[in-house]
């Protein structure tokens, strides 16, 4: 933890008012104070890491609408899943550039929809540059490996040559890269990267590169959150990082507390006020998009003691989980 709270981390900037992994959002999740901000990375058709969420773009950018790239819409399996869509490694990074970001969830934020258009993608260097100047850490999740492994990309060296070029590959104190996959996690420690690993892990499932080279015998997720699973990651990874649901499941105080005395330090995704994202207990009047008793949520992930939490309101992140101390 940093002093006697955790870590803030703004969630793909501030995408509780501007669309995610754009200029705008992450600057103002800066401008809130947090101490990190949260970049996801798929590649492009001519390898520049790109942050999206998914390597699916027809729903946060105007690709949609381009009529010249309207015969790249195609069907393809990412992680066991059917999508149909546009996809960035179908495009190189010039094209990608001329694309136009939007919300993803506009029912729920309709504020951050108002925004839609207006701001361009962002690479990786971009990212980096914006919180090297901003004086906050990265904390950089590795999106869809395994798939991308199969059709040429090794995303371990793609973001170790970009880490390099840009100067951060030392920057342990300001750096943690993460993924659901363990697999890529182990190839950058491999490569000698030494920023602190974290294995982010879902409520169900095993993760998908697991499945994709052990079939029905891989390790699960809550096989990892086992005392066996926990004492495994010793020395693998530094960190877990958790869907704040399980933190406020019965045995989530356990988890930390089994976590960080190996330790390991535990991070927490998303805290959102809104009631979509709440729990039933914590849920308000108003419909989806109404804030509901977001406080008692959140401390009820706070007092489970975590090392780090994940918000898309920095504004609120930072006014109740602490200030950033610049000491």
């Amino acid at each position: 933890m940093t002093g006697s709270r955790p870590l803030i981390i703004g969630h793909r900037g501030a995408p509780g008012y501007l669309p995610e992994h754009t200029r705008t959002s992450y600057l103002r999740a800066i401008a809130a104070g947090v101490d990190a901000i949260e970049p996801d990375v798929v590649p492009s058709k001519d390898g520049v890491l790109v942050v999206r969420h998914e390597n699916e773009i027809g729903g946060t950018t105007d690709v949609s609408t381009r009529a010249e790239f309207a015969d790249r819409r195609r069907t393809a399996v990412v992680d066991g899943h059917t999508l149909t869509g546009w996809f960035t490694e179908d495009f190189t990074w010039d094209e990608l550039s001329t694309l136009r970001c939007r919300e993803r969830i506009p029912a729920v934020r309709p504020g951050s929809a108002a925004h839609d258009d207006t701001e361009p993608m962002l690479r990786l260097r971009d990212v980096l540059d914006l919180a090297r100047d901003g004086g906050v850490a990265v904390v950089l999740e590795i999106k869809h490996a395994a798939a991308f492994a199969r059709i040429g990309y090794d995303l371990a060296a793609l973001v170790e040559a970009e880490l390099v070029a840009a100067g951060w590959a030392d920057a342990t104190d300001a750096l943690f890269i993460e993924s659901f996959e363990p697999l890529v996690l182990a190839r950058l420690r491999e490569r000698g990267i030494r920023a602190p690993l974290v294995q982010l892990i879902a409520g169900a499932g095993a993760p998908w590169d697991l499945q994709d080279r052990d079939g029905a015998a891989a390790a699960t997720y809550a096989s990892m959150l086992t005392p066996e699973g926990l004492d495994g990651l010793v020395g693998v990874v530094d960190g877990i990082s958790l869907d704040k649901d399980m933190l406020l499941a019965a045995d989530g105080r356990d988890v930390v507390a089994g976590a960080q005395e190996r330790g390991l330090r535990v991070f927490a995704w998303t805290c959102r006020p809104e009631n979509a994202f709440l729990l039933p207990a914590f849920r308000g009047d108003g419909g989806e998009a109404a804030f509901g008793d977001w406080p008692a949520e959140w401390a009820a992930v706070r007092d489970t003691g975590l090392d780090g939490v994940f918000v898309d309101h920095p504004d609120l992140g930072v006014g109740f989980f602490g200030t950033r101390s610049d000491g």
